[in-house]
């Protein structure tokens, strides 16, 4: 899981230090990857739901693990959001609303970043309090910006 999460922090480093355009060769390159990076963000969230709602026995170590895979992941995407990559299960609001998407963005690594904390204190109250306001990052900019 460190080797990945490293991995995935290169990756960021390595996307963010290049235009937009210069990443994708097609359109269709830009939404598999941030569908990609969304899909892999979603099933390491799952996992800590799974144990802050009681689903999953909850085991720290674990928590913390897919808690940094989420906050890395959750600074992925947005670089696959540039112009002429419209589609996907995106919206065009995120093209004309750039500044709310935006702040959604941000909204997100925060919470993601506070979550990498909570899970980082080793108890499952602290997991618990931190859940539900990164949940309401990722469901306020789905609502918004996420055909279904």
């Amino acid at each position: 899981m460190t080797r990945f999460a490293s991995f995935a922090v290169a990756a960021a480093c390595a996307a963010m230090s290049l235009p937009a355009a210069a990443q994708f060769a097609k359109p269709e390159d830009a939404i598999k990857y941030r569908q990609s990076g969304l899909f892999v963000m979603s099933q390491h969230f799952s996992r800590l739901g799974a144990m802050a709602n009681g689903r999953a026995p909850y085991d720290a170590a674990v928590a913390a693990a897919n808690a940094e895979v989420v906050a890395d992941m959750a600074k992925l995407p947005w670089a696959a959001f540039g112009p002429g990559t419209e589609g996907g299960k995106a919206r065009p609001d995120v093209w004309k609303e750039d500044a709310k998407f935006k702040e959604r963005q941000q909204k997100l690594v925060e919470e993601t970043g506070k979550l990498l904390v909570a899970a980082k204190a080793g108890n499952i109250d602290a997991l618990k309090t931190q859940f539900g306001p990164t949940a309401a990052s990722c469901k306020a900019c789905h609502d918004s910006f996420r055909n279904q």
